[in-house]
């Protein structure tokens, strides 16, 4: 399947096509698992079909808008000339697959631009409730209210790090699918803290980041060290999203005092 691209994207600036970009395939999937649930399909079939549908419609959408420009996605073969390109868009076409496969909400579409060492623009889409999340205009995200920080994890498991500051803080927990989902929780004002360990990809954190970011939230890997992307190894095992106000926290309940 080959996607018409609206002429008038590639005038757009970064930020605005990412928007673009997340929103519209972010449709394209909706409308593809009506399709498939209405005409009858198993999960693995809508699944593997949602991957592919968003992965071939992203690769289409930045050949005619940025072709000079590499691209890193869960769905595609790892293209090494990125590693030397000042500019790489990071996909993830359909962030939690099991999610839209299962007919649930807590599912994303993420793209990210890294240029020159840092991103730099991205969005998220959760599509299910038809919001986009960018970086320019940026989310303004209210104050915080009154009571227990809110941690927000894994579906189907609550990783270490996030146990023990949800001990630590005594937190309020729930579970949500993707990790964009995850991060736009906060952005959203129904979380305050996202932690993840035990496994990651670059494209499974860039955009949540970068938009969060953009919101003033801090990120960061579980050490408190950078996020780095458009690393060699596209492998980024570990994530923290939370309000700037709860790092310092967060941070010390899992490492304690670094310095004594």
């Amino acid at each position: 399947m080959t996607f018409a691209v609206p002429a008038g994207w590639s005038s757009l600036d970064d930020h605005a096509l990412a928007g673009e970009l997340a929103a519209e395939a972010g449709r394209l999937l909706v409308a593809h698992r009506d399709d498939l649930v209405s005409r009858g399909t198993t999960h693995w079939m809508l699944c593997d079909s949602g991957d592919a549908l968003g992965h071939s419609f992203l690769m289409d959408a930045l050949g005619a808008t940025r072709p000079g420009d590499s691209v890193l996605s869960e769905e595609g073969a790892d293209d090494r000339s990125r590693l030397e390109n000042d500019r790489v868009w990071i996909v993830d076409p359909l962030d939690g697959t099991n999610e839209y496969g299962d007919n649930r909400g807590d599912w994303a579409v993420h793209v990210a631009l890294w240029e020159k060492g840092r991103l730099t623009a991205g969005a998220v889409a959760l599509p299910a409730i038809e919001r986009v999340f960018c970086t320019d205009p940026a989310p303004v995200i209210p104050a915080r209210p009154e009571g227990n920080p809110r941690l927000v994890t894994s579906r189907n498991r609550a990783p270490y790090a996030a146990v023990i500051v949800a001990n630590a803080l005594g937190c309020d927990a729930f579970r949500l699918g993707s990790a964009g989902a995850k991060a736009m929780s906060i952005v959203m004002n129904e979380a305050d803290i996202y932690i993840h360990d035990g496994g990651m990809y670059q494209w499974d954190s860039a955009a949540p980041a970068v938009v969060a970011e953009a919101a003033g939230l801090h990120t960061s890997r579980i050490d408190g060290s950078p996020l780095v992307y458009n690393g060699r190894d596209a492998w980024l095992p570990d994530f923290i999203v939370c309000r700037k106000e709860l790092a310092d926290d967060v941070l010390h309940a899992l490492w304690g005092d670094k310095d004594s």
